[in-house]
Protein backbone atom coordinates (compact mmCIF):
# COMPACT_ATOMS: atom_id res chain seq x y z
CA UNK A 1 0.00 0.00 0.00
CA UNK A 2 2.78 2.42 0.90
CA UNK A 3 4.76 1.65 -2.26
CA UNK A 4 1.66 2.10 -4.42
CA UNK A 5 0.89 5.41 -2.71
CA UNK A 6 4.40 6.66 -3.50
CA UNK A 7 4.10 5.84 -7.21
CA UNK A 8 0.49 6.73 -8.07
CA UNK A 9 -1.87 9.62 -7.32
CA UNK A 10 -4.89 8.94 -5.15
CA UNK A 11 -7.80 11.03 -3.91
CA UNK A 12 -8.35 8.83 -0.84
CA UNK A 13 -6.99 5.61 0.62
CA UNK A 14 -9.31 2.98 2.05
CA UNK A 15 -6.85 1.24 4.38
CA UNK A 16 -7.46 -2.34 5.42
CA UNK A 17 -6.22 -2.57 9.00
CA UNK A 18 -5.32 -6.27 8.86
CA UNK A 19 -3.01 -6.63 5.88
CA UNK A 20 -0.16 -9.15 5.81
CA UNK A 21 3.45 -7.98 6.23
CA UNK A 22 2.62 -4.36 7.15
CA UNK A 23 -0.75 -3.78 8.81
CA UNK A 24 -2.87 -0.74 8.00
CA UNK A 25 -1.90 1.04 11.21
CA UNK A 26 1.81 0.86 10.42
CA UNK A 27 1.20 1.68 6.76
CA UNK A 28 -0.79 4.79 7.72
CA UNK A 29 1.93 5.94 10.13
CA UNK A 30 4.52 5.41 7.39
CA UNK A 31 2.51 7.53 4.96
CA UNK A 32 2.03 10.29 7.55
CA UNK A 33 5.74 10.28 8.41
CA UNK A 34 6.67 10.57 4.73
CA UNK A 35 4.17 13.41 4.22
CA UNK A 36 5.76 15.30 7.13
CA UNK A 37 9.29 14.71 5.83
CA UNK A 38 8.34 15.91 2.36
CA UNK A 39 6.10 18.72 3.69
CA UNK A 40 3.16 17.59 1.55
CA UNK A 41 -0.57 17.74 2.17
CA UNK A 42 -2.09 14.81 4.01
CA UNK A 43 -3.91 12.34 1.81
CA UNK A 44 -7.19 11.26 3.39
CA UNK A 45 -6.92 7.74 4.82
CA UNK A 46 -10.07 5.93 5.97
CA UNK A 47 -9.79 2.65 7.86
CA UNK A 48 -11.58 -0.52 6.81
CA UNK A 49 -11.87 -2.94 9.69
CA UNK A 50 -14.03 -5.71 11.04
CA UNK A 51 -13.60 -4.27 14.54
CA UNK A 52 -16.27 -1.77 15.57
CA UNK A 53 -15.05 -1.22 19.12
CA UNK A 54 -14.17 2.24 20.41
CA UNK A 55 -10.58 1.12 21.02
CA UNK A 56 -10.23 0.16 17.36
CA UNK A 57 -11.46 3.58 16.24
CA UNK A 58 -8.99 5.28 18.58
CA UNK A 59 -6.13 3.15 17.24
CA UNK A 60 -7.09 4.16 13.68
CA UNK A 61 -7.09 7.85 14.57
CA UNK A 62 -3.79 7.55 16.45
CA UNK A 63 -2.14 6.04 13.38
CA UNK A 64 -3.21 8.96 11.17
CA UNK A 65 -6.46 7.73 9.68
CA UNK A 66 -9.35 10.20 9.57
CA UNK A 67 -12.25 7.82 10.08
CA UNK A 68 -13.21 4.17 10.33
CA UNK A 69 -15.59 2.12 8.21
CA UNK A 70 -16.54 -1.33 9.44
CA UNK A 71 -16.92 -4.55 7.48
CA UNK A 72 -19.14 -5.64 5.98
CA UNK A 73 -18.99 -2.28 4.28
CA UNK A 74 -22.30 -0.49 3.87
CA UNK A 75 -22.69 1.54 0.69
CA UNK A 76 -24.17 4.59 2.45
CA UNK A 77 -21.23 4.73 4.89
CA UNK A 78 -18.76 4.51 2.00
CA UNK A 79 -20.63 7.22 0.10
CA UNK A 80 -20.54 9.55 3.13
CA UNK A 81 -16.80 8.95 3.58
CA UNK A 82 -16.12 9.65 -0.09
CA UNK A 83 -18.08 12.91 0.04
CA UNK A 84 -16.46 13.96 3.29
CA UNK A 85 -12.83 13.03 2.71
CA UNK A 86 -12.01 12.47 -0.98
CA UNK A 87 -9.99 15.20 -2.64
CA UNK A 88 -11.82 16.85 -5.52
CA UNK A 89 -10.29 15.91 -8.86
Amino acid sequence: AVDMWKTLTYDLILMDCQMPELDGFAASRSIRDFEKEENTDELPIVALTAHALHESRERCLESGMLAQLTKPLQFDALERALHQFARPS
